[in-house]
């Protein structure tokens, strides 16, 4: 597994997948202590083999265990540490539609204390599908500037300033990057929305307006990343996304603003890349990825129902390789099925179909 190049993970999953109807109950239950928490762990595994299943089944080369503990995609750092707080006023996120109509939602977790570590990143997660699979694994975490989201002014700006609250969030992901190493973890994607958010004016004048300077967050963000990502041996992937929630995104805009910072100055062996519409731009940016990075084209959508063809993914393969050689290319979805727990508007088929086309792609590709 340890294979630097990765060039064996051609048919990949981001990381979540769709939360079956009896977990949805299950953390509705335990909101209300209508079930103990011995009770929800076991729906919680069950849920977890199930999306296991899932992946075998359609064929993809790595497997992840589809966050079913998480309710957001990036709350195993939440879940990790005490510092954050549920349903804090005065702090909201701009979505867009489909259509392109701006929705304004509330972000419902704050930042309210110091950050203190409860324990490591992700280790419950990894222990668990470790003893139901023996298929290729990885583990997803949030880059730490991607957890600015949970900074309120007025509230966050009491206890740290910005930069000392990403420079403590970096610190505790490095240490907890150190443990899934040391019980076997051999694959780490960080996840970073932020990156293509801020491709958009509308989302840099948000994280302006949190005290984020939007100029210099995307090369911070890469040297925070580095760090986490420093000491470990395995393969380190980075995912870039514009925002995944209920079929929605938040942000439009090409790679090439940032791929000098990331696609070069990332110290990753995977960039894993949004590429299902035209809202990330075409493939010349890849001009920019150096020869020893593998790119994950994201080419299959999860924010709809209708199935690709595998005419149209093969055509633009294609045309991605003018820009990167085909050696140095894998496929994947854009994002995941459900980065928030209720998930996209798919059905269960849908995204078994959707791995399916990724794996049948990469068959015939590679």
């Amino acid at each position: 597994m340890k294979q630097k190049k990765s060039t064996f993970i051609r048919a990949e999953v981001i990381g979540s997948m769709l939360r079956p109807k009896f977990l949805l109950d299950a953390q509705s239950l335990i909101r209300k202590k209508q079930i103990t928490a011995e009770e929800f762990v076991r729906l919680e595994d069950k849920a977890v083999k199930q999306a296991a299943a899932i992946q075998e089944k359609t064929g993809v080369d790595i497997l992840t265990d589809g966050e079913m503990r998480r309710p957001v995609f990036c709350h195993n750092l939440v879940q990790a540490v005490d510092g954050f707080k549920w349903n804090i006023k005065g702090n909201s996120v701009i979505w867009f539609d489909m259509q392109g109509n701006k929705i304004v939602d509330p972000v419902t977790v704050g930042l309210v204390k110091k950050l203190q570590k409860k324990h490591d990143i992700s280790v419950d997660e990894f222990s668990f599908l470790r003893g139901i699979t023996d298929k290729p694994k990885k583990v997803t975490i949030p880059s730490p500037t991607m957890m600015a989201y949970y900074f309120v002014p007025g509230i966050s700006d009491k206890i740290y300033s910005p930069k000392e609250f990403l420079n403590e969030v970096t610190q505790i992901l490095r240490e907890g990057v150190a443990e899934l190493e040391r019980i076997g973890v051999t694959y780490i994607q960080v996840d970073a929305p932020e990156f293509g958010m801020l491709l958009d004016p509308v989302q840099q004048e948000w994280f302006k307006d949190k005290g984020f300077n939007p100029d210099v967050l995307v090369n911070d963000g890469v040297d925070m990343i580095n760090k986490v990502f420093e000491g470990f041996s395995g393969i380190k992937g980075l995912h870039i996304c514009r925002g995944n929630d209920k079929n929605r995104f938040m942000a439009k805009g090409g790679y090439e603003k940032i791929a000098k910072a990331v696609f070069k100055k990332a110290d990753v062996d995977r960039l894993l890349l949004e590429f299902d519409s035209d809202r990330a731009g075409d493939f010349s940016p890849l001009l920019h990825v150096p020869k020893d990075k593998v790119v994950v084209l994201g080419l299959i959508s999860t924010k709809t129902p209708k199935l690709e063809s595998s005419k149209a993914i093969l055509a633009k393969i294609k045309e991605a390789v003018k820009f990167l050689p085909l050696k140095q290319l894998a496929i994947s979805t854009q994002c995941g099925f459900a980065s928030v727990a209720k998930g996209n508007n798919l059905s269960f088929d849908d995204q078994e179909k959707k791995l399916r086309l990724v794996s049948k792609v990469a068959r015939q590709v590679w």
